[in-house]
Protein backbone atom coordinates (compact mmCIF):
# COMPACT_ATOMS: atom_id res chain seq x y z
CA UNK A 1 0.00 0.00 0.00
CA UNK A 2 2.78 2.43 0.89
CA UNK A 3 4.39 1.48 -2.52
CA UNK A 4 1.17 2.47 -4.34
CA UNK A 5 0.66 6.39 -2.21
CA UNK A 6 4.01 6.83 -3.45
CA UNK A 7 4.15 5.76 -6.97
CA UNK A 8 0.42 8.02 -6.81
CA UNK A 9 2.29 11.05 -5.33
CA UNK A 10 5.44 10.65 -8.24
CA UNK A 11 2.46 11.07 -10.87
CA UNK A 12 0.87 14.33 -9.75
CA UNK A 13 4.11 15.33 -9.09
CA UNK A 14 5.40 14.84 -12.36
CA UNK A 15 2.10 15.50 -14.56
CA UNK A 16 3.23 19.36 -14.22
CA UNK A 17 5.95 18.66 -16.34
CA UNK A 18 3.47 17.06 -19.65
CA UNK A 19 1.41 20.87 -19.73
CA UNK A 20 1.93 22.90 -22.46
CA UNK A 21 4.63 25.64 -21.70
CA UNK A 22 4.21 29.45 -21.85
CA UNK A 23 6.28 31.16 -24.42
CA UNK A 24 7.03 30.95 -28.71
CA UNK A 25 6.63 28.23 -30.99
CA UNK A 26 8.31 27.84 -34.11
CA UNK A 27 5.05 26.44 -36.40
CA UNK A 28 5.62 23.68 -39.26
CA UNK A 29 2.47 22.00 -41.07
CA UNK A 30 0.49 20.82 -43.72
CA UNK A 31 -2.29 22.78 -45.27
CA UNK A 32 -5.98 21.16 -45.77
CA UNK A 33 -4.78 20.45 -49.82
CA UNK A 34 -1.12 18.84 -48.50
CA UNK A 35 0.71 22.04 -49.04
CA UNK A 36 3.64 23.05 -46.20
CA UNK A 37 3.42 26.14 -44.20
CA UNK A 38 5.88 27.63 -41.45
CA UNK A 39 5.01 29.84 -38.84
CA UNK A 40 5.08 31.34 -35.17
CA UNK A 41 2.48 30.70 -32.54
CA UNK A 42 2.46 32.02 -28.67
CA UNK A 43 0.92 30.51 -25.99
CA UNK A 44 -0.49 31.83 -22.80
CA UNK A 45 -1.62 30.26 -19.63
CA UNK A 46 -5.39 31.21 -18.49
CA UNK A 47 -5.64 28.75 -15.76
CA UNK A 48 -4.85 25.29 -14.52
CA UNK A 49 -4.81 23.39 -17.66
CA UNK A 50 -6.65 26.14 -20.27
CA UNK A 51 -4.15 28.97 -22.34
CA UNK A 52 -4.74 30.94 -25.48
CA UNK A 53 -2.52 30.55 -28.85
CA UNK A 54 -2.37 33.39 -31.15
CA UNK A 55 -0.70 31.44 -34.83
CA UNK A 56 1.19 34.09 -37.01
CA UNK A 57 1.49 31.98 -40.71
CA UNK A 58 2.63 34.94 -43.25
CA UNK A 59 0.35 37.74 -42.56
CA UNK A 60 -2.17 35.34 -41.03
CA UNK A 61 -2.65 35.96 -37.14
CA UNK A 62 -5.52 32.79 -36.23
CA UNK A 63 -6.09 33.44 -32.19
CA UNK A 64 -7.32 30.19 -30.34
CA UNK A 65 -8.12 28.49 -26.64
CA UNK A 66 -6.98 24.96 -25.92
CA UNK A 67 -7.00 22.73 -22.84
CA UNK A 68 -4.45 20.20 -21.94
CA UNK A 69 -5.42 17.09 -20.23
CA UNK A 70 -2.41 14.39 -19.57
CA UNK A 71 -0.43 14.68 -22.77
CA UNK A 72 -3.39 15.46 -25.03
CA UNK A 73 -3.94 19.04 -26.27
CA UNK A 74 -6.88 20.39 -27.45
CA UNK A 75 -7.40 23.56 -29.08
CA UNK A 76 -10.18 25.66 -30.97
CA UNK A 77 -10.46 28.61 -33.03
CA UNK A 78 -11.83 30.77 -35.88
CA UNK A 79 -11.07 31.01 -39.45
CA UNK A 80 -13.01 33.50 -41.46
CA UNK A 81 -16.35 32.72 -39.24
CA UNK A 82 -15.81 29.01 -39.61
CA UNK A 83 -14.57 27.26 -36.65
CA UNK A 84 -11.55 25.19 -36.83
CA UNK A 85 -10.21 22.51 -34.07
CA UNK A 86 -6.61 20.63 -33.57
CA UNK A 87 -5.52 17.78 -30.99
CA UNK A 88 -2.08 17.83 -30.19
CA UNK A 89 0.01 15.20 -28.54
CA UNK A 90 2.38 17.03 -25.73
CA UNK A 91 6.15 15.38 -26.46
CA UNK A 92 8.95 14.93 -23.53
CA UNK A 93 10.94 17.92 -24.66
CA UNK A 94 8.08 20.31 -24.39
CA UNK A 95 7.09 20.17 -28.91
CA UNK A 96 3.70 19.02 -29.70
CA UNK A 97 2.79 16.92 -32.93
CA UNK A 98 -1.35 17.32 -34.06
CA UNK A 99 -3.64 17.16 -36.64
CA UNK A 100 -6.14 20.16 -37.72
CA UNK A 101 -9.04 20.82 -39.44
CA UNK A 102 -11.94 23.43 -39.85
CA UNK A 103 -15.62 22.44 -39.68
CA UNK A 104 -17.15 21.14 -43.06
CA UNK A 105 -13.81 20.80 -44.40
CA UNK A 106 -12.71 17.50 -46.75
CA UNK A 107 -9.18 16.97 -45.43
CA UNK A 108 -6.99 17.25 -41.91
CA UNK A 109 -3.99 19.12 -41.45
CA UNK A 110 -0.92 18.39 -39.41
CA UNK A 111 1.38 20.23 -37.33
CA UNK A 112 4.12 20.29 -35.07
CA UNK A 113 5.19 23.51 -32.50
CA UNK A 114 9.10 23.55 -30.99
CA UNK A 115 9.01 25.85 -28.30
CA UNK A 116 12.11 28.33 -28.60
CA UNK A 117 14.49 27.86 -25.87
CA UNK A 118 15.69 30.62 -24.00
CA UNK A 119 13.17 32.79 -24.40
CA UNK A 120 13.10 36.39 -22.16
CA UNK A 121 10.42 37.11 -19.40
CA UNK A 122 7.15 37.45 -21.22
CA UNK A 123 5.57 41.24 -21.14
CA UNK A 124 2.92 41.51 -18.22
CA UNK A 125 -0.67 39.75 -19.46
CA UNK A 126 -2.34 42.80 -19.87
CA UNK A 127 -0.18 44.15 -22.78
CA UNK A 128 -1.07 43.96 -25.66
CA UNK A 129 0.88 41.15 -28.09
CA UNK A 130 0.79 39.41 -31.15
CA UNK A 131 3.90 36.98 -32.07
CA UNK A 132 7.01 37.92 -33.90
CA UNK A 133 6.71 37.85 -37.82
CA UNK A 134 7.26 34.81 -38.90
CA UNK A 135 9.28 33.09 -41.87
CA UNK A 136 7.50 33.42 -45.36
CA UNK A 137 4.94 30.80 -45.79
CA UNK A 138 5.77 29.13 -48.74
CA UNK A 139 2.28 27.65 -49.24
CA UNK A 140 -1.74 28.59 -48.64
CA UNK A 141 -1.81 29.90 -45.14
CA UNK A 142 -4.16 28.08 -42.74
Amino acid sequence: MRRLILALGFLVLAAPAWAQRDGLYDVSGTNLDGSAYTGVAQIRSTGLVSFNILWRIGDLLVEGVGMASGRTVAVTYGMAQRPGMGIYQLNPDGSMDGEWTIAGAPAVGRERLVLRPEQPAAPAPDAPSAPPAAQPAPATPR
